[in-house]
């Protein structure tokens, strides 16, 4: 097992990593920007080391930094943790060629994941169903034409790398392909230096459902089962949940299934996180491989039982698996919600600041993972979440109402947060009914 651990990472993520390696008897290493001097990660780990200026260009994404640091404080292996370099191919070789472990899958299948396009096609080879679209990326307008006539309208345009919703556009006719077509390759270029896009048919009102995998060196492959995250706003998630809710178990087997079939033929080691679409009729469509852990992750912890980082460290370490399927039993319900410092009654306008006073909810089944105290500065260089507010019970109902009691006692003074946001969904009769889809939040609450 490693004897100390780097995190390549900022706020919560890299707080919860300290907090697993400190239980695992591991060191923990910070890294730090000079606007995150006084964060919470720097001043729990056992060690930090500052990593450039605020800005991330300079900082957190200066790959040569991080692995200056880790040599200085000699360090076994590295955590990316998620966002930044977590799933840059990179960054993972570089790790790895100067003696460091990467704790993630490897250089190669984080590549070939990382391409939609080429994900797309390891799907089909694993026999995991896909959106149908375009063979392989669109080169020029009349490809792009052809394909979205054998496709139907609308249709979907999607940038190849990255994620977010960025190079991201819906074409609705024929006239709208070219400008729209454009416009994601524009996007995709600027966000991610390819400008690569492909088709896909358009599913109108979709639930975003995902698979929480891990797996180790020697082709063992577990699913925590599924998180429903449709909850989300310009496709950036704002609440989560395990299991997903109305979704018919002949259906939860399936897509669980079809995940572990994409990693094990990815050759895939380490967690992940396989998401789908599920359409009107319950069909299921693979969308792309998180070749990292995710912001969610705590949703299926909670119903699982697994503790997620240390079992991504363990497998790093070249340890096998401690459980096979049959030990991983789903059980209760889980809700997350994540607090970012905007404002939503301002089209979740940032709202950076110092934080004057901060209540933190608690309470049987309760979870609150965050950096942020009161007297904290929230920076505006980077991400604006400050936490994930995290619920467990017995039963989806009183998931719920835990959420809404949590959500009351939070009190975060001097900034405004998406707190009073959240209660406004979990009380929405769509939501309580678990008819929610993609377009619920636009639909219901952008106004």
């Amino acid at each position: 097992m490693f004897k100390k651990i780097l995190i390549a990472n900022r706020g919560e993520i890299a707080l919860r990593i300290i907090r697993a390696c400190r239980e695992m008897g591991i060191q923990s290493v910070a890294v730090y920007s000079e606007a995150d001097a006084e964060s919470m990660h720097v001043e729990l780990a056992d060690e930090a080391y500052c990593v450039g200026p605020a800005r991330s260009i300079d900082s957190y994404l200066k790959i040569d930094q991080i692995i200056a640091a880790a040599e200085v404080a000699d360090v076994d292996a590295i955590h990316p943790g998620y966002g930044f370099l977590a799933e840059n191919s990179h960054f993972n070789e570089v790790c790895r060629s100067s003696g460091f472990e990467f704790i993630g899958p490897s250089p190669d299948a984080m590549e070939k994941l990382g391409d939609k396009n080429t994900a797309r096609a390891m799907a089909i080879a694993s026999d995991v169903p896909v959106v149908p679209g375009s063979d392989g990326l669109v080169e020029t307008d009349n490809e792009a034409l052809e394909a979205a006539r054998g496709i139907g309208y609308p249709v979907l345009i999607k940038a190849t790398a990255g994620g977010g919703g960025k190079g991201m556009r819906v074409a609705e006719t024929e006239e709208m392909l070219i400008p729209a077509l454009n416009q994601a390759r524009t996007e995709a270029q600027a966000a991610f230096g390819n400008g690569g896009v492909y088709l896909e048919r358009y599913v109108g009102n979709p639930r975003h459902i995902e698979v929480q995998v891990i797996a180790d060196n020697y082709g063992n492959v577990v699913h925590l089962y599924e998180r429903d995250c449709s909850v989300q706003r310009r496709h950036q998630k704002l609440i989560e949940e395990a299991p997903s809710p109305n979704l018919p178990e002949a259906q939860r087997q399936q897509i669980c299934d079809a995940a572990v079939r994409m990693i094990r033929g990815a050759d895939y080691s380490n967690a992940g996180t396989v998401e789908f679409i599920v359409d009107e009729n319950d069909d299921f469509f693979f969308i792309e491989v998180n070749a990292r852990i995710q912001v969610e992750h705590p949703v299926s912890e909670m119903i699982t039982g697994v503790d997620l980082i240390k079992a991504q460290i363990s497998v790093a370490a070249n340890e096998r698996l401690k459980l096979s399927q049959d030990d991983v039993q789903c059980k209760g319900h889980s809700i997350e919600c994540r607090i970012n410092a905007e404002n939503p009654d301002k089209n979740f306008q940032p709202n950076p600041g110092k934080i004057t006073k901060l209540y933190t909810p608690g309470g049987y089944g309760v979870r609150f993972d965050s950096h942020v105290y009161g007297g904290y500065n929230v920076p505006p260089h980077y991400d604006s979440m400050i936490g994930k507010l995290i619920v467990y019970m017995p039963t989806r109902e009183e998931a719920i109402a835990t959420m809404r009691r949590a959500l009351s006692e939070l009190k975060v003074e001097g900034i405004a947060t998406t707190a009073v946001f959240h209660d406004r969904v979990l009380q929405h009769p769509e939501f309580v009914e678990g008819r929610h889809n993609t377009k619920f939040v636009e639909r219901e609450f952008m106004d």
